[in-house]
């Protein structure tokens, strides 16, 4: 529990779960952007699984650049949330009012060879989280849910009204459904948990200034940093991962979200909270409503780019659908958000940060 007298003696506080990651490393500096967030400190924690720390800092390198852009602080503890120890002595330090969840793998393709190590992490660990939450009287939580949660698509563009769980086609869409039906499960048996479940497309970009961006582990498992690598001379060549699809062109076609937009989002789904009168479990969709395929997205980045993106077909990968796309009807009314920036923005930003760092945080 709190020590007595906590909310008179710590500034209320936002903890965010896998906040050196990519999107969490967004959505930390989107908060910090804005004069509505300053009220609140930033508490981070990350296992820095895919995030880069150079040698002899503190904090990883989003957080760091991040801290020097907006000259504020934010708290960072490198833990994994497994661990259940360590996580209730940062809830006992700091006066947490509301977290927003996103540490978890998240490789679709990853998932369906490493199916244990997915379920192990991203539901033992968020069921973790939750147990500590309840201990701390903490009901506040923005989690970080996907579209993969829909499945083969029934219909398209894809409204929250679309059935979950049914042919879901990889561990990690089964690790998102899963972590949804428990977080519905809380919210029924105790009114004093909101969550709002952000059900994302597919993110892609990096920060306008061109300081953070999309720096994963090992050969990307996602497509816009991929391109990125191909171009500026990491990667020999794009293996693009199915050309048989029932798609305009063959390739699958994917509703690609601008991270700045995504990051967005969090800060306004934070806003909700403020209303005594919202409770319970409620799923959102952030995308922008528009499908473009692999083939296309290369040709915009080309174009943003001005380097030729060499390219093979390969064999479809297990767990991808052919085409999915958003109805995004419901963020507009419930968070008065919708995406601002569209494909030519996404691969004009992917590239000034990949450009800037051909080895991503390592050239910082």
């Amino acid at each position: 529990m709190k020590p007595q007298n906590a909310e008179s003696i710590m500034a209320p506080a936002i903890l965010v779960t896998g906040g050196a990651g990519y999107v969490g490393s967004h959505t930390v500096m989107s908060m910090l952007e804005r004069s509505e967030s300053v009220e609140f400190e930033i508490v981070v924690v990350d296992n820095l699984s895919n995030a880069y720390r150079s040698e002899g800092q503190k904090k990883p390198a989003p957080l760091r650049i991040i801290e020097e852009m907006t000259g504020k602080n934010i708290h960072f503890y490198e833990l994994d949330i497994r661990d259940k120890e360590g996580l209730d002595k940062i809830f006992a330090a700091h006066n947490i009012e509301c977290v927003i969840h996103f540490a978890a793998l998240k490789a679709v393709g990853e998932s369906v060879e490493k199916p244990l190590e997915y379920y192990q992490a991203n539901i033992s660990g968020t069921c973790t989280l939750f147990e500590v939450m309840r201990d701390h009287g903490v009901y506040k939580l923005v989690y970080s849910s996907s579209c993969t949660v829909y499945g083969e698509p029934e219909k398209l563009p894809l409204d929250e009204s679309h059935p979950t769980g049914r042919g879901l086609a990889s561990p990690y869409g089964r690790s998102k459904y899963f972590c949804e039906e428990i977080m519905k499960d809380l919210c029924k048996s105790d009114p004093k948990w909101v969550v709002i479940s952000l059900r994302y497309f597919n993110p892609v970009g990096a920060h306008h200034s061109g300081r953070i961006g999309e720096d994963p582990t090992g050969i990307p498992n996602n497509l816009m940093p991929f391109i990125a690598q191909v171009a500026v001379g990491r990667l020999k060549e794009l293996v693009v991962f199915g050309d048989d699809y029932p798609t305009i062109d063959g390739t699958g076609v994917r509703d690609y979200i601008h991270v700045e937009d995504l990051a967005e989002g969090h800060v306004k789904a934070i806003k909700l909270f403020k209303d005594p009168a919202f409770s319970g479990f409620h799923a959102i969709n952030l995308g922008t409503g528009t499908g473009y395929s692999v083939l296309q997205v290369v040709a915009a980045f080309e174009r943003a780019s001005g380097r030729r993106v060499a390219r093979r077909a390969a064999a479809r990968r297990a767990g991808d659908v052919a085409a999915n796309y958003a109805d995004a009807a419901r963020a507009r009314r419930l968070l008065a958000w919708r995406a601002a920036r569209g494909l030519p923005d996404m691969c004009r930003d992917a590239w000034n940060w990949q450009s800037r760092h051909p080895h991503g945080f390592r050239d910082c």
